[in-house]
């Protein structure tokens, strides 16, 4: 996978509690914002990968998801990691 362990033990401790943090809904946006990046990436070279369109529409959909929760939630957590990871809305 395009994500190593050490990666996402990584994205984990900077955007959750500590890097065994994996359920936060800080951590599970920041680990969609990374796959959403890479799909990007990816669909900006293969125009006709319909399926990896697919997924990216459904992790965008899942992020939003978290993001409308934590807006419920908690407003300050939803801004620090709206502005951490430059996402807008």
């Amino acid at each position: 996978m395009y994500l190593s362990k050490e990666e996402k033990e990584n994205l984990f401790a900077k955007h959750g509690k500590d890097k065994n943090d994996t359920g936060s809904a800080e951590g599970q946006i920041a680990l969609f914002t990374h796959r959403i990046n890479h799909l990007t990436q990816h669909l900006k070279n293969n125009q006709k990968d319909y399926n990896t369109e697919r997924s990216l529409v459904s992790l965008v959909g899942k992020r939003r998801s978290l993001l409308d929760y934590l807006t419920k939630k908690d407003v300050l957590r939803y801004r620090a990691i709206v502005k951490e990871l430059g996402l807008r809305k």
